[in-house]
């Protein structure tokens, strides 16, 4: 790498970002141009939604206070950000010939980071989406004169059978041709039956499908220069472009605001297993450098498609019951609007316990709250939150309930032969932590840039916060009372029904029986 910067090296080409209107997407975006602001052109495939064109999809996109550095330092670079209509689950990613030919011409780096995060989908959705939208980006990759890398974003969970995960490629459960085949021709009903049989460790159809891509990756290593990255739980942004910088409410950032609001009053979480995370731009920085040195350096035989897993889990190790005791702290001085209880749930690793909670505090007062709102005519919403609160936190505390260890080593040396002014600028195991700082931006991130909560409002919450809590306590001093009384109550029945039945057994001479008065 001593040849020249990283950003010198991305100067005058041009690359295809598939995911590019995604969480992790954006901040690559905004990345590249910054950074790289010698890069001749980003194309981005994506489709049409709710009435937005791929180009006005890509117009708003650039109007989020993510850009907002690059709008005040270099509003010229947005220009070359392109809009390309296509879609994963098309034939031929639904591109016209004329786009096709023009990428084929142009691109030199793929970075193909679209994938449904629909944890709860089925087999066919997962794999048309995650498995068979792979091979078609790196079927229209191998066409491309000029291509020098393809990075292809897969999971650290993908391999869950392994608790320890190196940086390599596995062996595929599966032939992913003949599963994407099945799910072409199989009837739904038959799918569903075998898709547990298929899954074997997997938790769900997302990790399996990820992992068949990883085959087919594995499998175009003999024809494009391809590398595998693995980030692990992606949570908001360390320091770029703003500190807590999030727009996602999938995983642990989605607990963080339920929990804030007081509606998860449970999860089933280890508090001794590590926290396998990473924040985005550190995540982001990884993907540019793999990209560049898959380019740049030549790959031994033996690793044709070398596999990068992108943690903190070896530079900066916290368990998960660390974090639950700092965060809980700072939730409480920077609380969110519109709290619905008191927010003071924890994690637990016994099932019963936390389903008795979730049943009593969490599923029970949202049906006393939405029946509340029927009373008042209004529009229900607690029972429809809570069971995509069920849904989400199904799926996640599989992670959370195991011990994982992601191997970084090949990661970590992408810093090795960066120049000075690379490291700072792409910086990886350089960074330092200070996780209590974090936390709190994660906090202020999810209230920002999630719930458009502004900073501002944060003495009112605090005093709302405050009525929660004394209100709380009343609450429960209430039902102490009244527990108290009903067992009072259920203890005094029973000994006079105990007294009532010697009474009546002493009145039977044939049956012998010692009861004490």
């Amino acid at each position: 790498m001593k040849s020249g910067d990283i950003a010198e090296w991305y100067s005058g080409r041009s690359i295809l970002i598939t995911g590019g209107t995604g969480f992790m997407g954006k901040v690559l975006l905004e990345k590249l141009l910054r950074a790289c602001p010698g890069i001749k052109c980003i194309y981005i495939l994506c489709r049409a939604k709710r009435g937005f064109s791929p180009a006005a999809r890509v117009s708003e996109i650039v109007k989020l206070p993510l850009f907002d550095r690059l709008r005040k330092e270099n509003p010229g670079v947005l220009k070359k950000l392109v809009a390309v209509e296509g879609d994963l689950t098309a034939q031929d990613l639904g591109l016209r010939p004329d786009q096709k030919q023009v990428l084929n011409q142009e691109v030199s780096v793929v970075i193909n980071g679209a994938a449904s995060l629909r944890l709860e989908w089925g087999l066919k959705a997962a794999v048309e989406s995650n498995t068979l939208g792979t091979l078609r980006v790196l079927e229209l990759a191998a066409q491309m004169s000029k291509l020098e890398a393809l990075v292809h974003l897969s999971t650290a969970f993908c391999h869950c059978e392994y608790e320890t995960l190196e940086e390599v490629t596995y062996p595929s459960p599966a032939n992913p041709h003949d599963i994407i085949r099945v799910c072409q021709w199989m009837d739904d009903t038959t799918l569903e039956i075998i898709t547990p049989r298929l899954l074997g460790p997997h938790p769900n159809c997302y990790t399996y499908s990820k992992r068949l891509a990883e085959s087919l990756v594995s499998e175009y290593g003999a024809i494009i220069p391809c590398a595998i990255a693995r980030p692990s739980i992606v949570t908001p942004a360390l320091r770029e472009p703003m500190p807590g910088w999030v727009d996602s409410l999938n995983g642990p950032v989605g607990v963080v605001v339920g929990a804030g609001k007081g509606v998860i009053r449970s999860m089933l979480c280890g508090e001794h297993n590590k926290a396998e995370v990473i924040p985005v731009d550190v995540a982001i920085n990884a993907i540019i450098a793999i990209a560049h040195k898959r380019a740049t350096q030549h790959m031994e035989l033996e690793d044709p498609v070398p596999a990068y897993n992108i943690s903190c889990g070896e530079v900066a190790p916290i368990t998960w019951g660390e974090v639950l005791k700092r965060g809980k702290s700072f939730g409480y001085n920077y609380p969110f609007e519109s709290i619905l209880w008191y927010p003071n749930g924890t994690i637990r690793t016994n099932r019963l316990i936390h389903g008795l909670v979730v049943i009593l505090l969490q599923v029970l007062p949202a049906y006393f709250i939405d029946f509340l709102m029927v009373l008042f005519r209004q529009k229900r919403f607690m029972v429809r939150v809570q069971k995509r609160i069920s849904v989400g936190m199904e799926v996640l505390q599989y992670f959370t309930m195991r011990n994982w260890h992601f191997k970084s080593d090949r990661t970590r040396a992408l810093t090795d032969g960066m120049s000075e002014r690379d490291r700072q600028t792409f910086f990886l195991a350089n960074v330092e932590y200070d996780v209590d700082e974090y936390l709190v931006n994660i906090v202020l991130g999810a209230r920002q840039y999630c719930m458009k909560e502004p900073l501002s409002s944060l003495p009112t919450a605090r005093k709302h916060l405050m009525w929660l809590f004394w209100l709380d306590c009343a609450t429960k001093a209430v039902l102490a009372v009244l527990l108290g009384w009903l067992l009072m109550g259920w203890i005094e029945t029973t000994r006079s029904f105990l007294d009532y039945s010697g009474v009546q057994l002493q009145r039977m001479p044939f049956i012998k029986v010692f009861i004490p008065k």
